[in-house]
């Protein structure tokens, strides 16, 4: 799986990085195809700094995407990755139901 990362307006810390890596790497158990993640980190600068982030992962003959938003970078993509999941296991079970 390629992974790229793009930090909007800020530069990422190494240890944010190996936490984004190891959080999408855990979504192969419930696709082996997935071919990239594309992951977008901005923040929105209010008085509570709103952290976003944005993950598009590309399968074969699909996209998914999710979008999180909270407090913390590391809670953002922890958010996104858990829809990530909840869509990657969806799809995993409409491949192996039985036909009717």
């Amino acid at each position: 799986m390629n992974i790229q990362i793009t930090a909007r307006k800020f530069k990422a810390h190494d240890t944010l990085k190996e936490f984004i890596k190891d959080e999408l790497t855990s979504l192969q158990r419930f696709n082996d195809d997935i071919i990239n993640a594309d992951v977008k980190l901005s923040f929105q600068n209010t008085q509570n700094s709103i952290k976003i982030a944005e993950i598009i992962l590309s399968i074969p003959g699909q996209k998914l995407t999710a979008k999180e938003e909270s407090d913390e970078f590391k809670k953002s993509v922890a958010g996104a990755v858990e829809k990530l999941r909840n869509q990657l296991s969806t799809i995993k079970s409409k491949r192996t139901a039985k036909p009717r």
